[in-house]
């Protein structure tokens, strides 16, 4: 740590680093015209960069330049139990190829403080008209992840620095928001401001608190853990102005399905986002937690609000220290984080928007940024009049209605709003159709307190919305199974069967393997949506129900207003409800018991949890980028989704029937996710979704969706699984040609871990989502970019190619791309090498993250030796 710059802090007994000083001493009045996003950036160099590229980095801050990195050190890691899970597993691995070269395997730990919340293991088998719903998943969950868990409870007393949440206690985002997040950190006497990475794309939700926070891949978050700087340039900081209010019987969830349109027109992917103005000022910090949440929606990296009276208000509304809301308070004001001191910043790209142009909005489907404005439902042809048969579903049956994901349940406005609604419709005798599984996955615990305080949970039980769990669910695809029934005749009658969800992500095949589309919508919609049963009915108009008294009822008699919901909020949200969750659940985090052996027993039989391979053969070897030939051509737009699934594994799958080989009965497959510590089994989901697209698998001149490929040079048609095999046994070096907007969505590392356990060695696409990115070349895999107007189609790649990659690698690089044709000819073509930093250069070279680190762990035990 400097010590340049450091001063006390009026009013405190703590110091902290005057970064002002330090940037008006480079430029005068410089730090006045910075982004907030800027401010925080600079005082973690300030505070901790090398004195001698201090300068030089701070001007590149100053003067907005991307050209060179700077280190930036995050204060902590955050995991939920899947990401967090496998790069604790391969830190597990890491510490045993220490032990093999000679090295002290317990010296292997996080340096960073890491804290793991288990929330993405539970799937709804049991619904929300369960009674006992909640014990049962709680008992299904336990049931099914005990190897996971044994191994989550080893690494909390094997390794140091690391905290575990244990499952049933709420989302990590949601927890981070209420209690995690300290927003000004203090540390041997210094108060400094919080920042984090995330091994999920949704940890930027914390950004509500002032606190830049970003989803990150496991492999980066395992960097970083270890004690290794973030690498970054200056990143593209963009100014959003709202302005006006939400009219009458607007949510949060309109509000942000609207932004997330809105600013994936304008081009926002990777940059740090910093509302501002009016509107911001005046939405509540649940609005905008739900706003920052949907960050990787807008395509954006971060999503910044400043710190002001709405901050503070929130942090004593959770329940948080008095001594530290002051100090908040008084660090924000002296250090140029409070809102009015940053009247003068200056972007380089203002965007405006108007929060009074919003409506009553659904997103989907299959996107998050595919806004439907519910008074356009009939228009588009989603609703209209259907003549359901009696004793069958309607076509658009909702089969999934879940109020779910840290999105939405994090925001009281929001959940009380869900309530009164449910408690307008229990008043007029209305109730949800019996094909409609529906649950309450409240984030924390203190939603289910707010709710009883008023009144409102028995309300939602009644209409089938009792808690099912205390985690992600449905969102993440942890649907649970439908009623047989209910499935038999789905699939009998190929019905077009839908979900609607309050999440933030309806990607197809992601929500329930037989609800062929899902919406995002916000809490009172859902339950809106449990009563009408069908998505072909237009929420706004058509009629819901008939009361006792013969009147028809729609949405308007259901929907309570602003001042109804405010009114409750004020009455029943209380700082002691947060204080009773969250002061029992941190101390229990903090007992971690005995120390435990530093080397992991691995249970050979486990399909959860084995020894990563990546230190041993081919993986270990050089990439020689010659002779490869293509796994797959792709379009654009694929997700993580399609690379890595995350839901339900079924039993025709290559996953299924592996865990079948290995003893396990259907019902106990779980999910994709949850097998993500054992590589024989997630290796098995690559490419593994049933929306895939394979351009080299035609079917009547039309590319065939499934998780097909074709084997070449024979041009044999397989299941992807057997096609990957093969190449496998043949040694067969591979590449992944794709279109634009590669990896978006969630911060999948087996997504990237997935095709280089295939054999991939490259992959070059039109673009790239930043997080995959990033994870492809901590595992070693190449990625390269066409240049603009080249494409897969420009080229006509069929996929009966071989390729290799020649030149120099050099951060963004031209390289050259060489295509060998089946007929014998050869085309070489430039591409930019998306080793964007001498950093990943250094990653790649030594075939990633992790062979990264064990070299220099190594070699640097011996210099100190």
């Amino acid at each position: 740590m400097n010590t340049a710059n450091r001063k006390r802090l009026p009013g405190t007994e703590l110091d902290f680093f005057d970064t002002r000083a330090a940037v008006d001493a480079i430029e005068p009045g410089a730090y006045d015209r910075l982004p907030y996003t800027s401010r925080v950036l600079a005082e973690n160099l300030v505070r901790r960069c090398d004195p001698v590229t201090l300068i030089a980095s701070l001007k590149q801050i100053i003067e907005r330049k991307r050209e060179l990195d700077f280190p930036w050190f995050p204060a902590r890691v955050v995991c939920h139990d899947i990401l967090g899970q496998t790069a604790l597993v391969d830190l597990a691995g890491l510490r045993d190829a220490i032990a093999a070269q000679g090295g002290d395997p317990a010296l292997v730990n996080p340096v960073v403080p890491t804290q793991l919340v288990v929330d993405h293991s539970l799937a709804v088998e049991c619904g929300g008209f369960d009674p006992d719903a909640f014990a049962k998943n709680r008992a299904i969950e336990d049931r099914r992840n005990e190897d996971r868990f044994h191994f989550i409870n080893w690494t909390k007393r094997a390794f140091r620095n690391v905290d575990v949440i244990p499952p049933g206690n709420g989302i990590l985002h949601q927890i981070n928001l209420e209690r995690m997040s300290p927003v000004v950190q203090v540390k041997d006497g210094v108060a400094f401001p919080d920042t984090l990475v995330g091994t999920d794309s949704h940890t930027p939700m914390v950004d509500a608190l002032g606190v830049i926070a970003i989803g990150v891949g496991g492999l980066e978050a395992e960097s970083v853990m270890l004690g290794r700087a973030s690498y970054m340039r200056l990143p593209d900081i963009v100014g959003v102005e709202l302005s006006g209010k939400p009219g009458e019987g607007i949510t949060a969830t309109d509000v942000v399905l609207s932004l997330t349109e809105f600013l994936r027109k304008q081009k926002v992917v990777g940059a740090y986002l910093e509302f501002y103005g009016e509107g911001a000022a005046n939405l509540t910090l649940g609005d905008r937690a739900t706003i920052a949440n949907m960050a990787p929606e807008f395509g954006a990296t971060a999503a910044m609000f400043y710190i002001d009276e709405q901050t503070i208000r929130y942090l004593k509304l959770t329940g948080r220290d008095d001594e530290l809301v002051r100090l908040v308070e008084t660090y924000a004001k002296q250090t140029g984080l409070w809102a009015d001191t940053l009247n003068h910043a200056e972007y380089e790209r203002v965007l405006k928007f108007d929060l009074s142009s919003v409506v009553r909005t659904l997103a989907g489907p299959s996107n998050p940024h595919r806004r439907l404005p519910v008074s356009e439902l009939a228009a588009r042809g989603v609703s209209g009049k259907v003549e359901n048969e009696p004793g069958l579903m309607p076509d658009g049956a909702v089969i999934i209605a879940a109020i779910t994901s840290c999105t939405n349940t994090n925001n009281p406005r929001n959940m009380i709003a869900a309530g009164l609604v449910a408690r307008n419709a229990n008043r007029r005798g209305l109730v949800r159709k019996p094909w409609v599984k529906s649950s309450l996955a409240p984030g924390s615990k203190a939603v289910t307190l707010y709710l009883e305080e008023a009144g409102l949970l028995p309300e939602l039980e009644q209409l089938g919305f009792g808690v099912v769990a205390y985690a992600c669910t449905s969102c993440n695809g942890m649907s649970g199974a439908l009623d047989p029934v209910i499935q038999k005749e789905v699939i009998e009658r190929d019905l077009y069967a839908t979900a609607v969800l309050s999440g933030n992500r309806n990607f197809d095949g992601r929500i329930h393997p037989y609800a062929k589309q899902a919406f995002l919508a916000s809490p009172p919609l859902v339950v809106a949506y449990a009563i009408a049963g069908t998505i072909r009915f237009d929420i706004e108009k058509d009629v819901l129900g008939v009361d006792a008294d013969g009147h028809a009822v729609t949405l308007k008699d259901l929907w309570p207003s602003d001042a109804e919901v405010d009114a409750i909020v004020a009455a029943s949200v209380k700082p002691e409800q947060f204080r009773k969750v969250y002061e029992p659940m941190f101390a229990l985090s903090a007992d971690t018991g005995a120390q435990a052996d530093p080397l992991y027993d691995w249970r050979e039989e486990s399909t959860y949890i084995r020894r990563p391979p990546y230190w041993e053969g081919a993986l270990a070897g050089e990439r020689t980028l010659k002779g490869m030939r293509a796994l797959a051509v792709l379009g654009d737009n694929i997700t993580t989704d399609h690379l890595s699934p995350s839901n339900a594994i079924l039993p025709d799958s290559a996953a299924g029937e592996y865990l079948t080989k290995m003893g396990l009965p259907e019902e106990d497959f779980n999910s994709y996710a949850t097998h993500r510590g054992d590589h024989l089994t997630a290796q098995r989901a690559t490419f593994a979704n049933p929306t895939l697209k394979n351009e080299m698998v035609l079917e009547n001149g039309q590319v065939k969706a499934g998780s097909l490929a074709r084997i070449e040079p024979e041009g044999k048609v397989t299941r992807m699984w057997e096609a990957i095999e093969t190449y496998m046994e043949r040694k067969q070096p591979l590449i992944v040609i794709a279109g634009a907007d590669y990896g978006q969505g969630s911060s999948r590392d087996w997504a990237a871990k997935g095709v280089r356990l295939a054999g991939t060695e490259a992959i070059v696409a039109e673009g790239f989502e930043r997080i995959h990115r990033t994870n492809l070349v901590g595992m070693g895999v190449l990625p390269l970019e066409f240049k603009p107007g080249v494409n897969r189609l420009t080229l006509g790649i069929d996929g009966t190619e071989t390729f290799e990659v020649i030149g120099e690698r050099k951060p963004r690089a031209d390289l050259t791309l060489v295509i060998h044709r089946r007929n014998g000819e050869r085309v070489e073509v430039p591409v930019t090498c998306r080793l964007d930093t001498a950093e990943e250069v250094s990653i790649y070279e030594a075939g990633g993250v992790l062979q990264r680190f064990a070299q220099d762990f190594l070699e640097s035990t011996k210099a100190a030796a």
